[in-house]
């Protein structure tokens, strides 16, 4: 029996945008009921070739082929009648309207003459179920997207394409604002697209969902197609060498550079946020990254905003050097020597429209300045030595944030606290929505400030980073510490089992 053509055939796309060549000569295929990994750094392609697959831009060169049939990419509506839906990383609904509203948004059902047509509420809303429950959506059609969770709003967008018989779901970052519950449910959604015959290209920074999720991993690297990998060659070791250009043999580093006999440089004693909560209490050494790991609500951010002043229902001791200071505002934070970096870079760390040297200097301007008046050479230099130290990819320091990459504009919220020289450093999901390489880059940076004795408490979610990089961990529960662990005891399953409620003779083998 001759092999079917597949679904859809992308032959020898190139793309320039100016100066630079987003796209060089990449191929793929894509077959019905087939999940293909897409993945690449930060300015690989995979954006400009997602773009170009759903009709949003043209490629300069090459041949699209859906059903063997040539496709002249003319723009978005045609890309869905021919069965392709592109679900963005930043979820595109109207948050004023109805689930329904959304999902049938320009393809309303009508009812009337053809000349006077008005919206068929109630077909809407049956359709609307319909859809949903391909998904498992179990809501109201008609309740606003504002009410909705991201997890919930994400299901919309998947309903939607299917609205409209898609038959190509290009996925990008579907997971990244996810809790790992929801991430678990949307991945055996995509699963159960798959076998009904749905072919789906999956882009993620999650490596660890390509390998559970792909059939195939079609790999970028400077906008080109570098490799291949099926089924049972799919690894992360593998994919992360070719997306990086060399081999990774070890990924993580913990510093291994704490001080045990010197005086902590962060300790908290007794903190609570009410009369009614368990007490915290936990040091920080000079020089030592302390993970901590739980499971979302778990009360660690709200640890962090604790301490930073920015939360100031916390009562109890915080000492910093063996010196007890008192934090009620981040301004007190950064004079006790503390400081953080956010988990939401772009909401809560930079100012997307100004320049990088102005981020960077944002916190010290008070010190930069004379009688009122800003240093602009002092500024400048400030700014130069950041840039060159962190490695941050730009043009120059007047270049606004907003143009950087997800890595880079990361690296500019760590120079922007780094300028206050920070006792101690709290960092919250450093690496959360940035590519493979950027993550090591954030990791040597990290391990660097800690053998120059920066204390670093780093807030993650992704398992193996807390593994990877932390001298000591420790796991939230509800609000309180459930457990900690010494680098010897570090393992998944045992972080695990403690962030969920587990003894640990439930866990004695951790391997």
């Amino acid at each position: 029996m001759a092999e079917s053509s597949p679904l859809l055939q992308i032959n020898s796309i190139s793309k320039r945008f100016s100066a630079v060549q987003a796209l060089d000569d990449v191929s793929l295929n894509l077959d019905a009921g087939e999940v293909v990994g897409l993945v690449g750094e930060n300015g690989a392609g995979k954006s400009t070739l997602m773009r170009i697959l759903a009709g949003i831009i043209p490629a300069d060169q090459g041949s699209i082929l859906v059903d063997s049939q040539p496709w002249y990419q003319t723009g978005v509506r045609q890309a869905m009648q021919l069965g392709i839906s592109l679900i963005h990383q930043e979820l595109n609904l109207a948050e004023n309207l109805s689930v329904a509203e959304n999902i049938f948004l320009g393809r309303q059902p009508h009812r009337g003459p053809k000349w006077l047509p008005v919206t068929n509420r109630r077909k809407m809303d049956e359709l609307a179920v319909a859809v949903m429950d391909q998904v498992n959506l179990r809501i109201s059609p008609r309740v606003l997207v504002s009410s909705l969770s991201i997890a919930q709003r994400q299901l919309v967008e998947i309903a939607k394409a299917l609205s409209t018989n898609a038959r190509i779901l290009i996925l990008d970052e579907p997971t990244s604002s996810l809790s790992m519950n929801e991430a678990g449910r949307l991945m055996a959604l995509i699963t159960r697209l798959r076998d009904e015959g749905v072919a789906i290209l999956y882009v993620s920074h999650h490596l660890h969902e390509i390998v559970r999720l792909a059939n195939r991993v079609v790999v970028l690297r400077d906008g080109q197609h570098v490799g291949t990998l099926n089924k049972e060659d799919i690894s992360e070791k593998k994919m992360i060498s070719l997306m990086v250009g060399r081999n990774v043999e070890q990924f993580y580093h913990a510093s291994g550079h704490s001080n045990s006999t010197a005086t902590a440089a962060l300790e908290v004693r007794d903190y609570q946020q009410s009369r009614a909560s368990q007490v915290i209490n936990f040091k920080i050494q000079p020089g030592e990254i302390v993970g901590f790991a739980g499971l979302v609500g778990a009360g660690r951010t709200q640890l962090a905003y604790g301490l930073l002043g920015i939360e100031r229902r916390w009562k109890g001791k915080v000492l910093v050097d063996g010196q007890e200071v008192h934090v009620n505002n981040p301004v007190s934070a950064i004079k006790a020597g503390l400081a953080l970096v956010p988990e939401d870079r772009q909401r809560h760390g930079l100012l997307l429209s100004k320049s990088l040297l102005f981020n960077i200097c944002l916190t010290v301007l008070g010190k930069l300045a004379t009688s009122g008046w800003r240093k602009r050479k002092a500024e400048a230099g400030l700014a130069a030595s950041m840039i060159r130290d962190l490695d941050i990819r730009t043009a120059d320091s007047e270049q606004h944030v907003q143009t950087l990459s997800g890595g880079n504009q990361q690296k500019v919220v760590l120079a922007k606290w780094l300028a206050t020289k920070p006792k101690v450093l709290v960092l919250d999901e450093p690496t959360r929505g940035i590519d493979i390489g950027a993550k090591s880059e954030i990791y040597r940076l990290i391990t660097t400030l800690a053998a120059e004795g920066v204390a670093v408490m780093m807030i993650s979610s992704e398992m193996e980073e807390i593994v990877g990089i932390s001298d000591r961990v420790i796991v939230m529960r509800d609000g309180m510490i459930a457990g900690e662990l010494d680098r010897a005891e570090i393992h998944e399953k045992t972080v695990l089992a403690l962030a969920l409620g587990a003894t640990q003779s439930q866990n004695e083998d951790p391997s």
